[in-house]
Formats: structure tokens, sequence, C-alpha cells
């Protein structure tokens, strides 16, 4: 049963692109926030010597939750309409607990930038995608121009792997914001993918989702 500080912490800890954070003075309370937008999804805490989680809630299950446990009630010290507490007292499931945790995850880190980062992590190894074919998967196709920013801010460039993502005739970015001038076309070659004057052979190197099903 998940019951502890620590446990609650690395379940927090588990989703993608989180990391934790202690900013109040007293050292009780501990957050678990997603790197994309800095938010908060998780919150950790003692309470009458119990610990206590926070997380976030949509409509549809917020009352869903509180209904069926006597643990879960109203969000302590943050909005009543869209948090809920959980006191992790062993009557709860596991897989509820997690359930909880995820949807508040969800609901924190869902933006038009995390949809993006998810499609770039899908193209594989030795190919590209088109800035059009990341709004796409993103869930917008007119939103190129947002691809484009997103990856210049990318906040995990080790694992988002931006540099396989170039424009419609091919091409290269002119000065890759992550190493420099000449950094995407050595990455690119590094796996295998041919430059050539600043340029992929789309027809050879692009990614097609049929061929990955």
């Amino acid at each position: 049963m998940i019951t502890t500080r620590e446990e609650a912490l690395e379940l927090g800890l588990s989703f993608p692109d989180s990391y934790s954070d202690a900013p109040f003075h007293d050292g009780n309370c501990q957050l678990i926030r997603y790197k994309g937008n800095k938010k908060a999804f998780l919150w950790v805490y003692e309470r009458n010597g119990l610990v206590n989680m926070n997380v976030k809630a949509d409509s549809e299950k917020i009352y869903f939750w509180r209904d069926i446990y006597e643990s879960v009630f109203p969000g302590f010290h943050q909005s009543k309409a869209h948090w809920n507490t959980v006191i992790l007292d062993g009557s709860i499931p596991d897989d509820d607990i997690k359930a909880m945790v995820a949807d508040s995850y969800k609901l924190i880190s869902d933006s038009p930038a995390r949809r993006i980062y998810e499609a770039v992590r899908q193209i594989p190894f030795g190919r590209v995608a088109t800035y059009s074919q990341i709004a796409e998967l993103a869930g917008d196709k007119k939103m190129a121009r947002a691809v484009g920013n997103a990856l210049h801010k990318n906040p995990d460039p080790e694992n988002i792997p931006c540099f396989r993502v170039v424009n419609a005739k091919g091409e290269l970015a002119g000065e890759f914001a992550f190493g420099g001038k000449g950094a995407q076309a050595r990455l690119l070659e590094a796996e295998g993918v041919e430059v050539e004057s600043g340029r992929v052979n789309l027809e050879k190197y692009q990614w097609r989702l049929e061929t990955t099903l």
C-alpha cells in the first residue's frame, strides 16, 4: 500500500518530465512539478500524523473520488473546486491512488507544447519529420510555427530529439538552438542520415507512420 512520503514522491516522479521541489520554509510540503510549465501536479505533506497528497481533478471525477472514499475530501489550502486531498491511511487501493495522480498530471501537463514534445519523441532513430507533420501529430496541423517555437525552448534536448525535425523541403535549421551552426547536421549524420547542402532527402529519410505500425 502507498502510505509513506517516499512512496508518494516516487509515484509522482515516475511521470515523464517531472521533478521535485520544496519551496516552503517548513520543509513539510514537497511538490512534484511538470518541467514543461513548472506547475505542480502533486503536493505531499504530513498532517495529523498521516501523509496527505493534494491532486488536481476534473469536474467529472472530483466528486466521484470524494463520494467513494472517506479519505478523499476537498483540497486542503487549495481550490475546493479543482483539487482533492487524499489521506494515505491505507484505505485506498494503490491503483486508485495512481489513477488520481495520473489524472492530476494529465490536467497540469496538457498543453500544445507537451503534445509537440511527445510527438517528437516518437520520431525513430535515423528518420526525420517535418514541422507540419509534428503539428498534425500534436493535434493541430495549423500550428507548424508553434512547433518551431516549442523546439527552440526544448526543456530536455537529450530525450526530445528536436534535431530530427526539418522543414517541408527537408532543410535544416540555419542556427540550431542546441549546439549552434552545423550541430543538427552532425547529429543526423551520426544516425546515418545523409545531409547535403543543409538538406535531407525526405523521400529517403522521412518518418512514415504507417511503416511503424
